[in-house]
């Protein structure tokens, strides 16, 4: 029988009340085995739940009555109380093979789990499930689940994951569909693969399955300096960005009249490499998929445009503030400073940062390190503080992806550094102090 480690309690929770110790293990819930995450949670739904505590060589049983949902306060050694499925594929455009050998243990592993896709957002791509493992997201409801379809020419896909059960994502789909299951699609577009007709089709593909497939994303490939020994692939063209935003404009229009949506979506990447006007706010209805880069920048500068009409004339409390930013997005961030500059008489340092460490061609914000922001900020006025964005680091630590912490970057500056949310509202607020 599976034991499950429980290595902390949470604090003000039922477990923490009933005296449920740490480092005893989770043996039974409601009678059941618990194999993975899915189970537990599935088991625990209930308002009325009887687990089984293994502490030392005694068998606890607690009957537990909560509300339908309400999770107990169990913190167990896996998240997933399972190993996590890793990724079978050799992708040509994988960004994690194409990261320095220095890495931290958590940037190079590579899951490939729909248990992760459903829990954190994960994209997956189906790969290594078995039909017993689509059964499951159907049983559990498992829903919205993010698939990187990249292209559904299945010779294509095998040849793009580098792996030959890449061929029955339509089938799986298919399956998802027709139990309404929802699921967000992805396409990651490398020139010379899946673009062109082949993305004209991809997406004619995928559109069948409206509305359980809610949405399709479109970024381009990344390509960092540590590209040595993988398949040769490049950056699109200024004129290929722009072909790509016809086709899929000329797309949107035909699903807007037909479903009443766009469905597909290209990244604000496409938009701002080719200095595209971006799209406003409606366009992305309900923003399917913001955390892949798709209408984050437009949402921006609405939070930004909305939170300055509601300030209207305030005192701000700082004099002189400094932010950096990627270079994708800074001559965004550089007009939205000016505009607070300008209205209230504040100095307002915007510095976009030099991506040296994975190379120029990666120019988000997202993957700036702790080494390029000191050595292009070392000689520079930085004043009362300097502003970072959240997403440059570790989602529990205030660690950059090159291991430098927030605290080692302020030292080495000589500033105090603020973390703020990627937000409009937030900019205006802090940059004001207000």
């Amino acid at each position: 029988m599976k034991k499950i480690k429980i290595v902390d309690i949470k604090k003000g929770s039922i477990a923490e009340e009933l005296e449920i110790p740490k480092n005893s293990y989770l043996i039974l819930v409601n009678g059941e085995e618990i194999y993975d995450i899915l189970d537990y949670k599935y088991q625990m739904s209930d308002e009325f739940v009887t687990i089984e505590i293994q502490v030392g060589t005694e068998v606890v049983q607690y009957e537990i009555e909560k509300e339908i949902n309400e999770d107990i306060g169990l913190v167990f050694e896996q998240e997933l109380i399972d190993n996590p499925k890793r990724c079978m594929n050799k992708c040509v455009f994988c960004f994690m093979d194409q990261l320095p050998h220095n890495m931290r243990d958590t940037l190079v592993f590579k899951d490939d789990d729909y248990r992760l896709s459903f829990l954190t957002g994960n994209y997956v791509t189906l790969t290594n499930c078995t039909n017993e493992d689509i059964d499951r997201i159907i049983k559990y409801r498992l829903s919205p689940i993010n698939i990187s379809v990249h292209t559904t020419n299945l010779e294509l896909r095998k040849k793009m994951l580098n792996n030959k059960n890449a061929g029955n994502i339509l089938e799986y789909i298919k399956k998802l569909y027709d139990n309404e299951i929802y699921m967000n699609g992805q396409i990651v577009l490398c020139p010379e693969y899946n673009d062109n007709q082949e993305l004209i089709n991809t997406i004619n593909d995928l559109s069948k399955f409206y509305p359980y497939m809610e949405s399709i994303s479109i970024v381009p490939v990344g390509l960092t300096n540590y590209r040595q020994g993988l398949v040769p692939l490049r950056s699109f063209t200024i004129e290929e960005i722009k072909k790509t935003i016809f086709d899929v404009e000329k797309l949107q229009k035909s699903f807007l009249k037909e479903y009443g949506s766009n469905i597909v979506y290209l990244s604000d990447e496409f938009y701002l490499k080719s200095n595209t006007d971006l799209p406003n706010c409606s366009y992305y209805e309900e923003f399917p998929q913001l955390e892949n880069g798709v209408g984050m920048v437009s949402l921006f500068v609405k939070q930004f445009e909305d939170r300055l009409n509601e300030v209207g004339s305030v005192k701000p409390q700082n004099t002189t503030v400094s932010t950096i930013t990627g270079i994708l997005v800074s001559p965004i961030i550089e007009k939205c400073a000016n505009i607070l500059k300008e209205k209230y008489n504040i100095e307002i340092l915007v510095y976009p940062i030099k991506n040296n460490f994975f190379g120029e061609n990666i120019t988000v914000t997202g993957l700036l390190t702790g080494q390029d922001i000191y050595e292009q900020l070392k000689d520079k006025q930085l004043g009362e503080k300097l502003y970072i964005c959240e997403n440059m680091l570790k989602d529990d630590a205030d660690i950059f992806l090159d291991n430098m912490t927030v605290k080692e970057l302020e030292r080495k500056l000589n500033i105090e550094i603020v973390i703020i949310y990627n937000n409009g509202q937030t900019f205006v607020n802090e940059m004001l102090g207000i």
